[in-house]
């Protein structure tokens, strides 16, 4: 029982945990798997999801491998794997898994292939002991006894040399550091077995599991919500300048209407307008008559004092 997912190791990395704390992790590529088949109790004895990974040529695909491939409605894939268990029961064939079905912080059990060494004694296959280097040992990094002559055979078992590596390794409780959905990157703590670009199996730790209820899958189509919002925002920008643009062409219409307005159509309301004006004016005449006469009496003035001043001559 365990949700799955394939992916490919990048490498590895270092990141600051929340505490501050450098934590050292696998990047792992995890690409939507597609859902190539699904294997119930009553067709095959047991629940699984085969999913496909990674893209391949159609040209290195066989007819009969291509079949399955076709009733998915997906492009060939290059990996393939089943994932057994009742949590990925209810995805659909031709529906996309991806990295948000885990979260930071869960346990998982990494699956890879090592890398392969070729050929190894047993000193670097078993970690077995050198022999004494001395010149007269005559046995320095040789496999030893083969054990008693009696069975005169090697027993099964004995540690010798051969070929070391490229075996499948399982690396138990391991914690997702980071979910990067936009990426479809899963930051595992820890190293992961493999080399680089190697194909590496995720699955949730068999002893940390909780026997899980089957996923929904609408529960992690949150992206597809994401990107008719992207799209939408674009179009909605385009709308603005067109609006913007509605006040600047009215602009050149704006002076008829204000002129219209400072020079009213209707008779009845410029004729009540002219007599406010003709007041002010009525109002200022009074003003001009009030100050001529204070000139007049000033140049009456001026007149009888030249009059008295000549009549003083005379005298």
């Amino acid at each position: 029982m365990a949700k799955g997912i394939l992916g490919t190791k990048l490498g590895m990395t270092q990141v600051f945990n929340d505490a501050g704390k450098l934590v050292p992790v696998t990047v792992v590529q995890c690409d939507p798997n597609v859902v190539l088949q699904k294997k119930t109790t009553e067709t095959d004895g047991y629940e699984a999801v085969k999913l496909g990974f990674k893209n391949k040529r159609e040209a290195l695909v066989s007819k009969p491998v291509k079949g399955q491939f076709t009733q998915a409605n997906a492009s060939p894939k290059r990996y393939i794997k089943e994932i057994a268990g009742k949590e990925l029961s209810l995805f659909e064939v031709g529906q996309e898994i991806k990295v948000n079905i885990f979260n930071e912080g869960d346990a998982v059990d990494v699956t890879g292939r090592s890398k392969g060494k070729g050929f190894q004694g047993v000193i670097k296959r078993h970690n077995q002991h050198r022999g004494p280097m001395s010149h007269g040992s005559h046995y320095h990094r040789l496999p030893g006894s083969m054990g008693s002559i009696d069975p005169n055979h090697v027993r099964p078992g004995k540690n010798l040399p051969g070929h070391m590596g490229f075996e499948m390794v399982t690396i138990q409780n391991l914690e997702i550091v980071k979910v990067d959905v936009q990426e479809n990157l899963l930051l595992v703590k820890g190293n992961v077995p493999g080399p680089r670009k190697g194909l590496i199996v995720i699955k949730n730790a068999v002893k940390h599991d909780k026997e899980l209820e089957p996923l929904n899958p609408n529960d992690f189509v949150v992206e597809a919500a994401a990107e008719e919002v992207v799209e939408e925002t674009p179009a909605a920008s385009e709308e603005v300048p067109a609006e913007v643009a509605a006040p600047e062409e009215a602009t050149p219409e704006a002076a008829p209407e204000e002129s219209a307005k400072a020079a009213p159509a209707d008779p009845e309301v410029a004729a009540e307008e002219a007599p406010a004006a003709s007041e002010e004016v009525t109002e200022e005449v009074p003003a001009a008559s009030e100050e001529a006469p204070a000139e007049t009496a000033s140049s009456d003035s001026d007149t009888e004092e030249a009059s008295a001043e000549s009549d003083a001559e005379k005298k």
